[in-house]
């Protein structure tokens, strides 16, 4: 899914309150739920079709008090939304 066919998505869900709860799946099965908790950019580099690793963006990256604790993400990682669960 790309931020285009997720706003298009929100747009069909306009009509839903402003205060009304965003769930992530812990899988694509169902196994488990937790409350989205925060949206937010990074790098992301897939590992296979279904998975991968994240790295913060290198500004999120120099912005840490230790920049070098963290690893800058590698050259075909890509601009990515991140949604945060709860747990």
């Amino acid at each position: 899914m790309t931020l285009a066919e997720l706003r298009r998505q929100l747009l069909e869900l306009q009509h839903l309150p402003d205060n009304t709860l965003v769930v992530l799946a812990k899988d694509a099965e169902g196994n488990g739920f937790s409350p989205a908790v925060e949206a937010i950019p990074g790098m992301y580099l897939a590992e296979t079709t279904w998975s991968g690793e994240h790295y913060q963006t290198e500004e999120q990256r120099r912005s840490e008090p230790d920049p070098d604790e963290y690893s800058a993400a590698p050259d075909d990682a890509v601009l990515a939304v991140f949604l945060w669960p709860t747990n």
